[in-house]
């Protein structure tokens, strides 16, 4: 038995029909050939459909905007990186030599891809039903966890800022280090009257969400 096929045989509780999926579904970019993008594409369609689906059935009296507050951080990058993560994904992700100098198997955003990846694959291999399964048996702790609707860091600056009567933050990218495939971004936020705070993130919008938390604990 392959690594992939125990793999997915294990960790997605999936017995494969076609294992080129799921091989595909772990090999970035960096390998040249066919890579995980486009399952990337579907996966994370997927994704969005079943855990808003969740959202809906679990909170039938919450509006539209606090669900769209409850989606936007399940369906995180960070948060599949988590769940990739969980299940011992890294050590499987395939890396060219340099990506693997670079230790591109450690990044949210190449971990959280993959984990999409995998979904798709799940999605064309089994249908829906396998796909969901896995989904909700890895977002049971983030789905149960969410007491309330969280506010994003930048729309909660954003409403701070308003508040104050001062005009909306400012973002400025002050850095881009790191290779192509795992870039890092440092950012700076600032707001009239309340003050400026930097932070790195592996893209734009997570270093500006990683800012405008930063000032938001700087001023509260």
């Amino acid at each position: 038995m392959s690594d992939v096929a125990a793999f997915v045989r294990d960790r997605l509780g999936h017995e494969p029909a076609d294992l080129r999926l799921f091989e595909m579904a772990l090999t970035h970019s960096s390998v040249g050939g066919d890579s995980y993008e486009r399952l990337e594409f579907l996966g994370d369609r997927v994704l969005g459909m079943v855990i808003a689906r969740a959202l809906y059935d679990r909170y039938p009296n919450e509006p539209e905007g606090h669900l769209s507050k409850r989606y936007n951080a399940l369906v995180d990058r960070g948060t599949c990186a988590e769940n990739g993560r969980e299940i011992g994904l890294p050590p499987l992700i395939r890396l060219g030599r340099q990506a693997r100098e670079d230790r591109a198997s450690e990044s949210d955003n190449v971990v959280g891809d993959v984990v999409e990846a995998l979904i798709g694959a799940l999605y064309l291999d089994g249908g829906l039903e396998p796909a969901q399964r896995l989904i909700l048996r890895l977002w049971d702790e983030e789905l149960s966890s969410q007491r309330k609707a969280p506010q994003h860091p930048k729309s909660a600056l954003q409403e701070l800022a308003a508040a104050k009567g001062v005009k909306a933050p400012m973002y400025e990218v002050t850095a881009r280090t790191g290779a192509h495939h795992a870039p890092r971004f440092t950012v700076r936020v600032s707001v009239r009257t309340l003050g400026e705070a930097s932070a790195e993130g592996a893209s734009k919008q997570e270093a500006e969400t990683a800012a405008a938390a930063a000032l938001l604990a700087q001023v509260q």
